[in-house]
């Protein structure tokens, strides 16, 4: 399967071990940031209108919405440089109450459409592609309650990314039978 010049069962050519080794580390995020965002673009378009609006207590699109937010949060070099997507409304990140705010939850009751998401999700591609080019692993996180490098905060935004995309996805099969192929 790793060998050079070998394809996968999907006709992808494979990379070897060696090729995996002389990826940089940026490279490397930049790939499973694009494929967790292609595999999320897939749940968002296959999801059918009647599922769209559904779910208790948080409806698919507004999983769909929080798991792009964070995305583009993360991907900012600090939590003070973020920019918010044009069309951000304010509180919909949020699943349930909103942190240091204790028994607040937001009113979250404008649900976005499929289109704007699907235009978010390439925002985010297009952020990705920027700021990764741009990584420095070894920096701080950027974030003062992620102690932790650049590098690792890459890790955990594309594991909350994968997270909510595998709710979504299970939420497909389970209630419409509409299966979300995996994406290298």
């Amino acid at each position: 399967m790793f060998s050079i010049g070998s394809r996968t069962r999907y006709g992808a050519p494979s990379l070897s071990l060696i090729q995996l080794k002389l990826m940089n580390a940026a490279e490397a995020a930049a790939h499973q940031y694009r494929s967790a965002l292609a595999m999320l673009r897939t749940a968002i378009e296959r999801c059918p209108e009647e599922l769209w609006l559904t779910g208790n207590p948080n409806r698919f699109w507004h999983i769909a919405y929080h798991a792009l937010f964070y995305t583009h949060f993360y991907l900012a070099p600090t939590d003070v440089g973020f920019v918010p997507w044009p069309l951000h409304r304010s509180e919909y990140n949020y699943l349930g109450e909103v942190p240091l705010k204790p028994g607040y939850r937001p009113q979250i009751d404008q649900p976005y459409s499929q289109s704007e998401l699907l235009e978010y999700q390439e925002f985010c591609l297009r952020e990705v592609e920027m700021r990764t080019a741009a990584l420095d692993p070894e920096a701080p996180s950027g974030f003062f309650w992620l102690p932790f490098t650049k590098l690792e905060l890459q890790f955990y935004n594309i594991r909350h990314l994968a997270h909510h995309t595998g709710q979504l996805a299970d939420r497909l099969r389970s209630q419409a039978n509409i299966g979300v192929p995996w994406a290298r």
